[in-house]
């Protein structure tokens, strides 16, 4: 019977420390790329009520719906024109919400998006806002050690073509 509380709180340990991350964790440049937000607790045991991703510079993305969850995007000015389809844009989705659940403290769920990724490699930095019937996390702290670390993406460079003779 010890033994059976031992592994029990063995594997509820990382449960009591998971964060938000983001899935996958690295990514070619350029690519049109699924991201999955994992929220793996409420915020001090109080169910999540929203989440809130803001998008790096040089990231596009577009959610998915969520049945139970309304979807609010924030558009803003880029800080460098991107060439989509052709086209130049100026300005597109800087942040996305979703609002709903609740989604209890002992459950887990996922906020998924179309993300169109920079052509430029490195490490882009999704910082995430939880909000909770009682009270709030912010996700946005760079540093992997901290207690709020923001779910990093690792964008890498994209692969080339094969060259045919």
């Amino acid at each position: 019977m010890k033994a059976f509380f031992w592994i029990a709180a063995l594997c509820a340990a990382p449960l009591a420390h998971a964060h938000i991350t983001v899935a996958p964790a690295s990514a070619p440049a350029g690519a049109y790329q699924t991201l999955v937000f994992k929220v793996g607790h409420g915020c001090d045991a109080s169910a999540t009520t929203g989440i809130t991703v803001q998008l790096p510079d040089g990231v596009t993305a577009k959610p998915m719906p969520k049945p139970g969850w309304t979807v609010d995007l924030a558009e803003g000015k880029l800080a460098a024109p991107l060439q989509m389809h052709g086209k130049t844009i100026t300005s597109a989705v800087r942040a996305i919400t979703w609002r709903g659940g609740p989604l209890p403290d002992a459950y887990y769920d996922e906020f998924t998006v179309q993300a169109k990724l920079p052509d430029a490699p490195g490490r882009y930095v999704f910082k995430v806002g939880q909000q909770c019937e009682t009270g709030r996390t912010d996700w946005v702290d760079v540093a992997p050690e901290s207690k709020t670390p923001a779910p990093v993406l690792d964008v890498t460079p994209a692969a080339m073509p094969p060259h045919h003779h």
